[in-house]
């Protein structure tokens, strides 16, 4: 296993678990259980989330659904505890699924295989994977117990990353896997557009029906933990034509901001 990756199959890192409503991709507006991992292995530039990237002591739990009466927790958290806090949560028709976000959840594979069949039988709800989409051997071991990938295509021009090759063969296990599976790429005003070129041709060349997500990003500024510059969100001429350009191998590309800032589900 590579740096960061937790070996502790019995046992995870977490920040925290709480109900609210999805505000990104395929499933915005949908009331989810959303369980948030500690740990990633990216830095993505555009990151609001950097507080995930480290592994805290403690976790912040939700007592009541949707009441942020938060407690903290020790970190890290066994299996028997999350599927405790989850059941809690899990109270009748009011949720869609479970959202498994970071962080990388990837990077708690080995724990996953043991609480994803555990936490199914448990709750009978979906379960919904969002990922930098970068770690397709971790994915191939979850595969068999999840019902929906939202993958990032990291464009370097705007992350800093560069996975292409990863993204590849992450969106191909999908697709031969038959789980649903959408991509969503974040842009700012330095989008490189022959990066999105590439980006729909990767996506193209596994099925053009993928649905496509353009997420401007959400200004900010971490220079002062990054060293770059402040990231800006795309003017609105250039998001028409990047979806333009897209929309000629792509069959559906939709430019959706963060709606959950919007609603304060933060």
């Amino acid at each position: 296993m590579k740096s960061g990756m937790s070996n502790n199959s019995s046992k995870a890192r977490l920040i925290e678990v709480f109900s609210a409503i999805q505000g990104e991709g395929l499933n915005v507006g949908m009331r989810q259980i959303f369980i948030r991992f500690a740990i990633c292995d990216l830095r993505c530039h555009f990151c609001d989330s950097s507080h995930t990237w480290g592994a805290p002591p403690t976790c912040t739990i939700e007592k009541t659904p949707g009441r942020r009466d938060f407690e903290l927790h020790a970190n890290p958290v066994t299996l028997e505890k999350l599927l405790e806090w989850v059941e809690r949560q899990n109270k009748p028709g009011l949720h869609d699924s479970i959202t498994l976000t970071g962080g990388e959840p990837l990077l708690h594979a080995p724990f996953l295989v043991q609480f994803l069949p555990q936490v199914r039988a448990l709750t009978k709800l979906p379960i919904y994977l969002e990922t930098g989409g970068h770690r397709p051997q971790q994915l191939a071991m979850v595969l068999p117990y999840i019902d929906s990938v939202g993958m990032d295509i990291k464009l370097p021009s705007v992350s800093g990353e560069k996975h292409w090759q990863a993204h590849a063969e992450f969106l191909q296990r999908c697709y031969k896997a038959r789980v649903e599976v959408f991509v969503k790429l974040i842009v700012s005003n330095r989008t490189n557009p022959g990066e999105l070129k590439q980006a729909a041709e990767l996506i193209a060349a596994c099925d053009p029906t993928i649905p496509v997500f353009l997420q401007p990003v959400t200004a900010i500024d971490l220079s002062s933990k990054l060293g770059c510059a402040p990231v800006y969100p795309p003017e609105p001429d250039q998001l028409l034509n990047w979806q333009g350009l897209m929309k000629r191998s792509l069959k559906q590309v939709r430019a959706i901001a963060q709606t959950h800032k919007m609603i304060g589900q933060l």
